[in-house]
């Protein structure tokens, strides 16, 4: 009894039973600590952080670096790697002022990816390196533009020098400083679609491919499965069938220019003749009828053997039914 009369006279003393509780404490803190550091990653959360200068080292695609040096001239550098499905890993870069771009961009940057190549197929990086510009200089330092960028793009897909044979390198999509502004959170969602798919695209895509199918099949996977009314999608379009005013042709690849003053009908032209044929023979086919049409320049006879081979119609045959089915979608109540 003796003994446990002095280990509570011991205890009672203020300070030294403060001591005892502050050893408890510190013992058992140590040990929760070591059974943390003792558990397989598995089990732990995957944590998310976006902080500026952010480390980026696990982005599958080694131009990150590069992309980023070029960047820090411009201000702090903001990045968030993203899981794009399998051992792959994308980054969206930008910088402090982007930062609701950056956050709507990495947020769909998996779902988009895994959209085009459901569509596509899986031969592609699907690691996507995706930036927003933080000035028109920025923008161009970053595509390698010479001369002033028109207002009007909101964003470009940019790659190195391609070399026959070899593997395709330097992909990035870039979007301008004013996109996010411009084309809000839905907007910003269906042109990284659209940019991706260029991207998935670029390795059978030859320079001077008519524009119709290049541009219209970009559209088309931009909003595809996502339920959007052809109102929404090509309003100018609509606009203009109901007034009787329907395409004579297939848009030509000049009225695609920025500085044409009707890009914007183009690309929903474009669209529309490639949601027609979807439509009608099936993603597969457009898919096909892509990797044929876009192997270089071709004159109109040239097309028409491939519309012949890839959809047994000919070029008067694709022009007429897609104008009855733009009649038939646009009309009121469709």
């Amino acid at each position: 009894m003796s003994t446990l009369r002095q280990a509570r006279g011991w205890l009672s003393a203020k300070r030294r039973f403060q001591f005892v509780l502050t050893l408890v404490m510190v013992s058992a803190l140590t040990a929760a600590c070591g059974a943390l550091l003792m558990l397989p990653n598995s089990v732990l959360p995957k944590l998310r952080a976006v902080v500026p200068g952010q480390d980026v080292s696990q982005a599958t695609d080694p131009q990150v670096p590069l992309v980023r040096r070029t960047m820090d001239s411009y201000g702090k550098v903001v990045a968030e790697s993203v899981a794009t499905g399998g051992d792959r890993t994308g980054v969206v870069l930008g910088h402090t002022g982007q930062r609701a771009d950056i956050d709507v961009l990495a947020s769909e940057l998996a779902a988009s990816t895994a959209a085009v190549t459901a569509l596509w197929g899986s031969d592609w990086n699907r690691a996507p390196v995706v930036v927003v510009a933080s000035s028109p200089a920025e923008f161009a330092a970053l595509t390698r533009a010479v001369g002033a960028v028109p207002a009007e793009v909101a964003a470009s897909t940019v790659a190195d020098p391609v070399r026959p044979g070899a593997q395709l390198t330097g992909q990035r999509v870039v979007f301008g400083p004013e996109a996010g502004r411009r084309l809000g959170a839905d907007g910003l969602r269906s042109v990284l679609r659209h940019e991706l798919t260029h991207m998935a695209s670029r390795a059978v895509t030859v320079d001077g491919s008519p524009m119709w199918m290049l541009e219209g099949f970009a559209e088309y996977s931009a909003h595809r499965g996502m339920r959007h009314p052809v109102t929404q999608i090509a309003p100018a379009l609509t606009a203009r069938v109901r007034a009787g005013d329907l395409p004579a042709d297939l848009p030509a690849d000049e009225l695609f220019e920025p500085t044409s003053g009707k890009a914007s009908l183009s690309y929903e032209q474009g669209w529309s003749a490639c949601a027609f044929i979807a439509d009608r023979f099936g993603d597969h086919t457009l898919v096909e009828l892509y990797r044929q049409l876009a192997t270089g320049p071709k004159d109109r006879a040239a097309v028409e053997a491939v519309l012949h081979g890839v959809l047994g119609l000919t070029y008067p045959d694709l022009v007429a039914d897609w104008r009855a089915w733009l009649t038939t979608r646009t009309a009121e109540g469709a």
